[in-house]
C-alpha cells in the first residue's frame, strides 16, 4: 500500500481521482493500492516559548534560545490563552493511521519551501522513518499529475529545501519571539511585534513617509519658444532648468517674437521597447495592485484559487522564465488566449509561428517556472478571479509578442546664443503594447511637454512666433503603494532614481531614448539580484498584512502611511540592525545558499543566534514614549491610570473597578482602540464585529454614563447614530 499526502483536501481529492482511490473515508481516500490523505496547511509548527518554560520571561532571561527546538500540533489563540487546534489533532491521527498502513509515502504537498516544511514537520512529529518520494509538479491538471507520478523523485533530493525552510522558521522564531518580548518589556504591552522581515519593511515605509513629509520643494523655471512653418508649429524648450526668477526673467526678455531661430540639428532614431517577462508572483501582485486595486494578499489568494481550479501554474513562483519543453506548449496555449473576447482583436494580427523567446531560459528557472495558464478552459469564476486570470493570460500574450517599435524625432535650435530642443516620440508598430493598450506602458521619453508637429530642415531659419516662461517645483519621492513596496522588498539595496535633491532637475538627459537594450539590462539586472530581497514572493503579502493588523500602517487612497504607533516604533529602532533591510536581504540570500548546498545549516544558525542576541539587546535599550504616570488617566475615577494587559485593560485604582476586555464580540481590540476609548470615550469605526448569529458588522465602541461599553453604529443617511449595549466574549 502507498500513502500520498497533499497539502489541502481539494488537492488530495484531485490526486485520489487520478490514481483511482475513489472510496471516501474519514480524512482520506482509498483504492487501487493507494491511501490519499491531506493536511490543512501547517498542522505542526515550532513550539511557543511556554513549552520551553518561558512563560513570563523577565529581561534577564532574554534571549530565549531553545536547544533543541520542539514541534507541537498547531495552536490558536483562545480566551484562555493558546490552545491546541482540535481539527489539526484529528487530521494528524488520520495521517498517522494512513502512514502506518503503508510501505512508502508520496509527498504531494505544494512543491516549494513551505510545502516541503509542512510535510517534514508532520513526518518528524509522528516519528516516521519510512522512505518517501516527491511529486514535484507546477500545475494540477490530470496530465501534470500523471506525468509527475511517473517521474517521482527521491525525497532526499529535497533535504536542502527542507533545511532552508526549517532554518527560516527557526530564524523567524528566534528574532520575532525575542524582539517582541523585549519590546513588551520596554513598552508595557504585548500587542506589538518586531520581526526579521516585518520591521525592515515598516522602516522602509516610515523612512519614505518622513522623507516625503520633510521635503522642501525648490522652485525652478523653464523657458519655451514656438516656431511655425506651413501652418503648423513646434514648441522647443531651453536646454537648462533655470534656478532663479531673476535669471528666468532675463532670459525671457532676451527672446522676442521678431527674432529668428536657426535649426542646428534634426535627428531621427528608431528604437524598440522589448516585451515584458512573464509573471512571477511579485510581478503579478504589483500589476494587480496598479490595475485592479487588489492587495498583495488578495492577489495571492485569488491566484491560489485559480491554481487549485487547475487554470494556472504554481503561483508562488519566483521565476519569470520557462524552460524549452514548456515553450513547446505555448503556441497552443496562446490560441486559447486569443480566443478570449478581450484579446480577439489583437489575435487577428498575431503571428503564433514567430514568437519572441525572451522569457525562455531554463537556467533562470528556479523551483517553478513563470506563471502561465494551463490550457483548461475556465468554468464559473467570480469577477476578481476573471480579472486576475485575464492578467496572467494577457501577460503571456505580451511576453511572446514582437517588440514595440518607436521613432524619436529630436530637433535642436538656437536663438540669440541660447540652445533649445524639441523631442517627440511616436509608436510605429505597437507590437506587444497592443494587447492591453495601456497608457501605463509608455516610457518616459514618450511623455513630452513639447507640443506641435511641424518639421524642419537643418540650417533652416525660422521666425519665433511665441515664447513662454513656466514656474515649476521639485517633487519628493511618492509614498509607497503596495505595488512599489513589493518592488522595494524585492530589491531593497537598489538605489531608486530620485526625482528630488538639493540640485535642480537636470535637463541633460532630456529626450534621451530608452532603448530596448537598456530596458532589458535593467530588468534582467533586477532578476539577477532577487536573492537579495527581503522575504520571498510567497511571504511578502503576509508581511504587509501583518503591518496592517498591528496597526503600524494604514491606507490613504493607494498610498501606505505609517500610523503614530508605527512611527513611534520606527523612531525607536531605525538605527538598529533589526530595521536594516539590506541585512535582512542577506539572510534571504544565505537561505538560498542552503538550498543550493553552498552553506551549512550550522553556519546559518550560529549567525542567527548571534544576530538574535544583538537584536534583543538593542530592543531592550529602546525608550518608547510613555503615558503620564505610566498610563492613561482613568476617565471614571480620575485617580488611577489605565493598565493595558494581554487580555484586559483596567484601572490601577482597585476601588474603581473600570475594566474592558480585549476581546469584544469576536473582535480583538488593539492598544490603539484602548487608547481612543479611554482618552476620548469612543473609538473610531472598527470593522469586523460578529453578532451571536455570526453576522459581521462595523461599529465604534463608547462608554455610557455608567462606563459600560456600548456599540455606536454609523448614522444612516439623513439619520442619527444609534447606540446598543454590547457584551465582551
Amino acid at each position: 500500500m502507498i500513502a500520498i499526502i497533499a497539502e489541502k483536501p481539494s488537492v488530495g481529492q484531485d490526486i485520489a481521482r487520478v490514481v483511482g482511490a475513489t472510496e471516501k473515508k474519514d480524512g482520506y481516500m482509498a483504492g487501487n493500492n493507494y491511501l490519499v490523505t491531506w493536511a490543512f496547511g501547517h498542522l505542526v509548527s515550532l513550539a511557543l516559548p511556554g513549552t520551553y518554560g518561558y512563560a513570563r520571561t523577565p529581561e534577564e532571561e532574554l534571549p530565549m534560545l531553545p536547544d533543541p527546538f520542539q514541534l507541537v500540533i498547531r495552536q490558536y489563540k483562545s480566551d484562555k490563552g493558546m490552545a491546541t487546534d482540535p481539527a489539526a489533532t484529528r487530521q494528524l491521527r488520520v495521517i498517522d493511521e494512513v502512514f502506518s498502513k503503508c510501505d512508502s509515502i508520496i509527498v504531494a504537498t505544494d512543491a516549494g519551501r513551505e510545502g516541503e516544511l509542512i510535510f517534514r514537520y508532520i513526518y518528524a512529529y509522528l516519528g516516521y522513518t519510512k522512505p518517501f518520494r516527491r511529486l514535484w509538479i507546477s500545475s494540477l491538471t490530470d496530465e501534470a499529475i500523471r506525468e509527475g507520478l511517473a517521474n517521482l523523485r527521491d525525497g532526499k533530493e529535497y533535504d536542502s529545501l527542507y533545511e532552508a525552510a526549517d532554518c527560516r522558521a527557526k530564524a523567524d522564531w528566534l528574532v520575532g519571539m525575542n524582539a517582541s518580548r523585549a519590546l513588551a518589556i520596554v513598552s508595557g504591552t504585548t500587542n506589538n511585534s518586531i520581526g526579521r522581515v516585518q520591521t525592515p519593511t515598516l522602516a522602509m515605509i516610515c523612512a519614505r513617509f518622513r522623507e516625503n513629509q520633510d521635503f522642501i520643494p525648490v522652485d525652478y523655471w523653464q523657458l519655451h519658444i514656438t516656431l511655425q512653418k506651413d501652418g503648423d508649429f513646434r514648441q522647443f524648450r531651453y536646454m537648462e532648468n533655470i534656478g532663479t526668477k531673476q535669471a528666468a526673467d532675463d532670459l525671457y526678455r532676451r527672446i522676442t517674437t521678431d527674432m529668428q531661430a536657426v535649426i542646428t540639428k534634426v535627428e531621427r532614431k528608431r528604437g524598440f521597447q522589448a516585451p515584458p517577462l512573464l509573471y512571477d508572483l511579485t510581478a503579478l501582485q504589483k500589476d494587480c495592485n496598479i490595475h485592479l486595486d487588489l492587495s498583495a494578499e488578495k492577489t495571492l489568494a485569488i491566484a491560489q484559487s485559480l491554481y487549485e481550479k487547475k487554470l494556472i501554474s504554481y503561483p508562488r513562483t519566483g521565476s519569470r522564465y520557462i524552460p524549452d519543453d514548456v515553450m513547446r506548449q505555448v503556441p497552443e496555449l496562446l490560441k486559447q488566449v486569443i480566443s478570449m473576447k478581450e484579446f480577439r482583436e489583437y489575435g487577428k494580427q498575431a503571428d503564433l509561428s514567430a514568437l519572441t523567446t525572451r522569457s525562455v531560459n531554463a537556467k533562470k528557472v528556479t523551483d517553478h517556472h513563470a506563471l502561465i495558464i494551463t490550457g483548461i478552459r475556465p468554468g464559473t469564476l467570480d469577477e476578481k478571479e476573471q480579472a486576475v486570470y485575464r492578467m496572467i493570460a494577457g501577460r503571456m500574450l505580451e511576453a511572446f509578442s514582437p517588440k514595440c517599435e518607436k521613432e524619436t524625432l529630436t530637433v535642436h535650435a538656437t536663438a540669440d546664443g541660447l540652445d533649445f530642443r524639441s523631442q517627440t516620440t511616436s509608436v510605429i508598430v505597437p507590437g506587444w503594447r497592443g494587447v492591453f493598450n495601456r497608457t501605463e506602458d509608455k516610457e518616459e521619453d514618450e511623455e513630452s511637454t513639447n507640443k506641435g508637429t511641424a518639421e524642419f530642415s537643418e540650417l533652416e531659419t525660422v521666425p519665433i512666433t511665441g515664447r513662454s516662461l513656466s514656474q515649476k517645483k521639485t517633487t519628493p519621492k511618492p509614498l509607497y503603494t503596495e505595488a512599489t513596496l513589493l518592488s522595494a522588498m524585492e530589491n531593497p539595496c537598489q538605489r531608486e532614481q530620485s526625482r528630488t535633491g538639493s540640485a535642480l532637475p537636470s535637463a541633460a538627459g532630456f529626450g534621451r531614448m530608452q532603448t530596448a537594450g537598456r530596458l532589458v539590462a535593467d530588468e534582467e539586472a533586477r532578476e539577477a539580484i532577487k536573492e537579495l530581497g527581503i522575504g520571498t514572493p510567497a511571504t511578502r503579502a503576509a508581511i504587509i498584512t501583518t503591518l496592517f493588523k498591528r496597526e503600524y500602517v494604514e491606507r490613504s487612497g493607494k498610498s501606505l502611511v505609517p500610523t503614530e504607533k508605527g512611527l513611534h516604533l520606527y523612531e525607536a529602532v531605525r538605527e538598529m540592525s533589526v530595521a536594516d533591510a539590506a541585512l535582512t536581504g542577506s539572510w534571504e540570500k544565505t537561505l538560498l545558499q542552503i538550498e543550493q548546498h553552498k552553506l551549512t545549516t550550522e553556519t546559518f544558525m550560529r549567525s542567527i543566534m548571534a544576530y538574535t542576541r544583538q537584536v534583543t539587546e538593542e530592543v531592550l535599550s529602546i525608550r518608547l514614549p510613555q503615558s503620564p504616570a505610566g498610563g492613561i488617566p482613568c476617565p471614571r475615577c480620575g485617580k488611577g491610570h489605565i493598565r493595558i494587559r494581554p487580555k484586559v485593560a483596567r484601572c490601577s485604582n482597585e476601588d474603581c473597578g473600570l475594566l474592558v476586555f480585549r476581546r469584544f464580540l469576536n473582535k480583538e481590540l488593539t492598544d490603539q482602540h484602548f487608547g481612543q476609548l479611554f482618552s476620548s470615550g469612543t473609538t473610531r469605526l472598527i470593522k469586523g464585529f460578529k453578532g451571536k448569529k455570526g453576522n459581521a458588522f462595523d461599529a465604534s465602541l463608547a462608554f455610557d454614563k455608567e462606563f459600560n461599553v456600548t456599540l455606536v453604529f454609523p448614522p444612516k443617511k439623513g439619520g442619527k447614530s444609534s447606540r446598543k449595549k454590547g457584551a465582551a466574549d
